[in-house]
């Protein structure tokens, strides 16, 4: 820096003799001249900045959001949709699949982004067949394989059959993530449809794409990007509970030491989960809980929930008013029996 700046003094100083002398008038000259340029500068950057703003804006407007997915969905949003309490990350807008904002430990900003979807879905595909396996294995599985009637998992134990059987699987799995950790994700038609989706949004495409879709189920929602996302957002919901059901599965049965099939109603033909759901499913279609970050908290009618009410209350009144005749002539055969039964109850005696 300092050899840089005696290189441009020496400069300076060694054509000092050709120019003409700077006076106050020459100095306020070119004052006034730095000074129109610099506003021209500006003027010009103002209106090129404008013009590329109005440009991106009138490109994202002709983008239809069914054909290609559009960046910055959450931009007006500040918090989490998951937990409206945190702040929502900046890299965090809508973009992909399973984006609700919600990055407490801020891992998506310290880390790439691309590295922690596919992390995050391969463990969500590996926990939804181990969250499958893990309670058939218990009630159908051999039993020489289980751990008093547990599966067999780290905490539970295991034999040294099924400690081998679980490095096959481990090692097949690992030998699979080695072989496809640096794959190309264009050149088939998804990887190519991905590409074409997320195009405005990066260049990598989506994340955990392997191309594999036998079923041809990928487009079940709807054959454009809109409808390809709204499956990878099934796929990674689903997957976060299968994360956390596994959890619990061996977290269960570490403390209490019994199957987690055992005395379960999820795992067992009961009348109490679909009464629950459905219990559950009523309630919410009529009230709904109040925007929790703001205080206090309450419980309130959804949009639609006190027309239900009255239409309920109205049709409880309907079948009330269609069956009054027939419990009327029930109560007069009653009153016209019950004497006669008290009658042949004294003969009897």
């Amino acid at each position: 820096m300092k050899f840089s700046a005696f290189v441009l003094f020496s400069a300076l100083s060694s054509v000092s003799a050709f120019v003409a002398p700077i006076t106050r008038n020459n100095l306020e000259s070119v004052i006034k001249v730095n000074a129109v340029a610099e506003a021209v500068k500006v003027d010009s950057s103002t209106k090129a900045s404008a013009t590329k703003s109005s440009g991106a804006v009138s490109n994202k407007e002709q983008i239809d959001p069914r054909q290609q997915i559009l960046p910055g969905r959450y931009d007006e949003l500040s918090y989490s949709l998951t937990l409206p309490l945190l702040q929502r990350p900046s890299n965090l807008d809508g973009s992909h699949a399973g984006d609700f904002g919600f990055d407490p430990l801020g891992l998506s900003q310290e880390y790439d982004l691309y590295y922690m979807q596919e992390c995050e879905l391969r463990h969500a595909r590996l926990a939804m067949l181990a969250v499958a396996g893990w309670p058939l294995s218990e009630l159908i599985g051999a039993k020489f394989m289980l751990q008093n009637g547990c599966a067999p998992s780290v905490l539970n134990g295991m034999s040294p059959l099924a400690f081998f059987s679980i490095l096959t699987i481990f090692g097949a799995f690992g030998f699979l993530e080695s072989q496809t950790a640096f794959r190309k994700t264009t050149g088939s038609s998804i990887g190519d449809a991905h590409s074409k989706d997320m195009s405005a949004v990066w260049k990598y495409g989506v994340a955990g794409d392997y191309a594999f879709d036998p079923a041809g189920l990928y487009s079940s929602l709807g054959d454009d990007a809109a409808g390809r996302k709204g499956l990878r957002e099934l796929e990674v919901t689903q997957g976060r509970y299968a994360m956390l059901a596994i959890t619990y599965f061996a977290a269960w049965e570490a403390l209490t030491g019994h199957p987690i099939v055992e005395n379960n109603p999820f795992f067992h033909p009961n009348a109490l989960l679909p009464v629950v759901s459905i219990a559950y499913f009523a309630w919410s279609q009529i009230y709904e809980i109040s925007d929790v970050r703001e205080y206090p908290i309450n419980i309130k009618y959804t949009k639609d929930g006190e027309d239900i009410l009255r239409n309920v209350k109205r049709t409880i009144e309907g079948f009330s008013g269609d069956f009054e005749p027939i419990f009327g002539s029930l109560d007069k055969v009653t009153n016209f029996i019950g004497p006669k039964i008290d009658e042949l109850k004294k003969a009897l005696k």
